[in-house]
């Protein structure tokens, strides 16, 4: 009776089936990763072959015992025979053993190597892909999925060749032994590879069934330990209990199904040989009492196929080892070949930038070159010839009597989320607006109008669907996204710290010691060998990591550098009373600490490498009063010589602004002072009173 499928539910991802997929295709892909290897693996390989081998020695040795020293009664004979016999053991032993030395290293650096691989590409891929993926699918991928991948290419890959030769190579012996009787055992071939393939076709399906549903279940697990504040405030931990057991439950019901196939898979393989054994045993017994047959020989024809039963008998366990990598193959490569933008795909090698420049013509302290910019130090001048970085007629001069030039344009920007609607209306639709070098720019609007977005398109977390964006004149899409963010510094307005110390956590803001590579520039190169992407004509260490803080030789500067970032952020205090200072450490997403210390740590790591643009979304929405305003004191000095993009909901934020932007609907509503706005737009009055507006919500 054929196992009934369990039934599928409508929220199920989608399965890849269908002729076209083909498990053997599947697999050939994670070539790039073993070539490295494949000495060592084919090495392995040809020496399992020798140990089966080795094996259907022992039925040869026994026929010779049997016809020869035990027919004669030969008594030395007999002890040289069993001496044989432990001889061949030994040797078999040996050589699996050394197989497994042989693939216990190599795997464990394809393993790595393919998770290398993923990791960089998952960090090359635009905010949006991570938008659109639940996080527990991602995850299944990188651990699950490719321990299903280590597991076949230690076992099903090497043994499917090795049984494979084995069972060749005791069949000529069984043919050579007794042909009417190899035929006999050869008879439940035919059947057997019908039923094999039907069987392939089935668990291929459940076997990626079985494995999206585990990243569905991550998916709730990871849900509910992050969230498990929210969960625990609200009383909701039956709810998630019955989600996760509904999830569970239906993974178990596929798991049964997977298990009812092979049970009846290998039900097929281990029956039918066997039924083919027992006949060829009667047929022998009654050649050896009718004089056609020595003992010997059917005995060591009886040894053989014997010692082919195990090869057999795996098939089907091998073959649904071998689906399940497939299936895990398939997944694994899903993730990898979404595409990289081009405009992350660009090489490193690109136009040159000059440094942000203070009002007075100066870089910021921790990003001045040495002899190389932009212009000469002092006079302000863009490095950048365009109209976009020339002074506009009539701008005020600013220290020194120069004109302020545009550092930061917005031209005709527009942009709509990859995954919206055709008929939806764009998020941002044609924002034209120029921010002066030194200059800070409040954005304003209400819920929705875009300011977030706007924001985020300058470090290109999104990339603008129209128009462009230019910083010192230059079109940041041209930009290469290292030399870009080295520019930037970003505090959003839901603070995310890591499973760090304070210290690490602030300086991940600081400059870098030394070129490091980036995975936004970077093409991926798969293999264990050197897993991560090609470094660029500026790296001097491929495996270097990605971030990492000042080395050894600048700590007093980095420790004072991250001391002055905690004290515009008003953290000092309260990171001083942690247990161990700014060494502390914050654990996973810094919840250990308050909203609002967070948001102030976050503050601080985007201060710390005195960027040359600096973009705040709305970063002390998590503030008290008293707090805030020393916060706001701190930021008023610092801004003064920064140009910076701040998002502000309340008066005491817009305060801090030179001028303010009114968003409303994607578009820019009103420019000017606070005070201008105030008088001139209704909306504006609005929104600083608390009122309620009939604005985009």
């Amino acid at each position: 009776m054929t196992p009934t499928a369990p039934p599928e539910p409508a929220t199920a991802p989608a399965l890849q089936q269908g002729p076209a997929h083909s498990s053997v295709r599947s697999l050939l892909r994670l070539w790039p990763w073993v070539r490295p290897v494949r000495a060592r693996l084919f090495t392995a390989a040809f020496v399992a072959i020798l140990a089966s081998c080795t094996g259907l020695v022992v039925p040869l040795v026994l026929k010779w015992l049997v016809d020869g020293p035990v027919a004669d009664r030969d008594t030395a004979g007999v002890w040289l025979g069993g001496a044989l016999l432990l001889a061949v053991g030994f040797v078999e032993a040996g050589l699996f053993g050394l197989r497994r030395w042989l693939v216990a290293r190599p795997l464990s650096r394809v393993e790595a190597g393919l998770r290398e691989s993923l990791f960089h590409h998952l960090q090359r891929l635009p905010v949006a892909f991570h938008d659109r993926w639940a996080s527990g699918q991602l995850l299944s991928r990188a651990t699950t999925d490719l321990q299903l991948l280590r597991l076949f290419l230690a076992f099903p890959l090497t043994f499917l060749v090795v049984n494979g030769t084995t069972i060749a190579v005791g069949c000529v012996i069984l043919l050579v032994q007794e042909w009417t009787l190899g035929l006999v055992l050869l008879a439940p071939v035919l059947p057997l590879l019908v039923f094999c393939s039907v069987f392939e076709a089935r668990y291929a399906v459940e076997s990626r069934r079985a494995q999206d549903q585990i990243g569905d279940l991550t998916t709730v697990v990871e849900e509910s330990v992050l969230g498990i504040r929210v969960i625990k405030g609200f009383g909701r931990h039956r709810s998630q209990a019955r989600a996760f057991r509904a999830l569970s439950e239906r993974l178990l019901s596929t798991e049964l199904y997977k298990a009812r196939l092979l049970a009846m898979v290998w039900l097929m393989i281990t029956v039918l040989p066997e039924l083919a054994i027992g006949a060829a045993l009667v047929l022998g017994s009654v050649q050896v009492a009718d004089g056609a047959l020595s003992a010997g020989t059917l005995i060591a024809f009886l040894s053989t196929a014997l010692a082919l039963r195990w090869p057999v008998d795996s098939i089907g366990f091998m073959l649904a080892m071998c689906h399940e990598a497939a299936t895990a193959s398939d997944r694994y490569f899903e993730v990898l070949d979404e595409p990289v933008p081009p405009s992350v795909r660009t090489p490193v090698a690109g136009p040159e930038l000059p440094e942000a420049r203070r009002p007075d013509g100066a870089a910021p302290a921790s990003r001045r070159p040495d002899g190389a910019g932009g212009g000469e130090p002092g006079n302000g001048a863009p490095g950048v010839a365009g109209e976009a970085a020339r002074a506009a007629p009539g701008e005020a001069p600013v220290d020194g009597g120069l004109p302020a030039r545009d550092l930061l344009c917005f031209e005709d920007v527009t942009f709509r989320y990859p995954d919206a609607p055709p008929d939806a209306p764009p998020v941002l639709d044609g924002v034209t607006l120029r921010v002066r070098a030194g200059e800070t720019l409040a954005l304003v609007g209400a819920t929705g109008s875009g300011k977030t977005t706007l924001t985020a398109l300058v470090p290109r977390l999104h990339e603008a669907t129209g128009g462009r964006i230019l910083l010192d004149g230059t079109d940041i899409a041209t930009i290469p996204l290292p030399r870009l963010r080295e520019r930037l510094a970003v505090a959003f307005e839901e603070a995310t710290l890591f499973s760090a110390s304070v210290r690490e956590n602030v300086l991940m803001g600081a400059e870098p010691s030394g070129p490091v590579p980036e995975p936004d520039g970077e093409a991926p190169r798969p293999g264990p060998p050197d897993p991560l992407p090609d470094a660029g004509p500026d790296t001097p260490d491929a495996n270097a990591p990605l971030r990492r803080p000042p080395g050894a030789a600048d700590e007093p500067e980095a420790e004072d550098r991250a001391r002055r970032a905690l004290e515009v952020a008003q953290a000092g205090h309260f990171v001083g009373a942690l247990p161990d200072g700014a060494a502390t450490q914050v654990g996973e997403q810094g919840l250990s600490l308050s909203g609002g210390q967070r948001q102030r740590l976050a503050l601080a790591r985007a201060v710390v490498g005195d960027p040359g643009v600096l973009v705040l979304d709305d970063p002390l929405s998590a503030l008290d009063v008293r707090t805030e305003a020393a916060v706001e004191a701190a930021l008023r000095e610092l801004l003064s010589g920064t140009t910076a993009l701040v998002v502000a909901h309340r008066p005491s934020t817009v305060l801090l602004a030179d001028r303010v932007a009114l968003l409303s609907g994607g578009r820019i509503a009103a420019l000017g002072t606070h005070h201008e706005l105030l008088a001139d737009s209704a909306e504006y009055r609005h929104l600083m009173s608390g009122e309620a507006t009939g604005g985009t919500a």
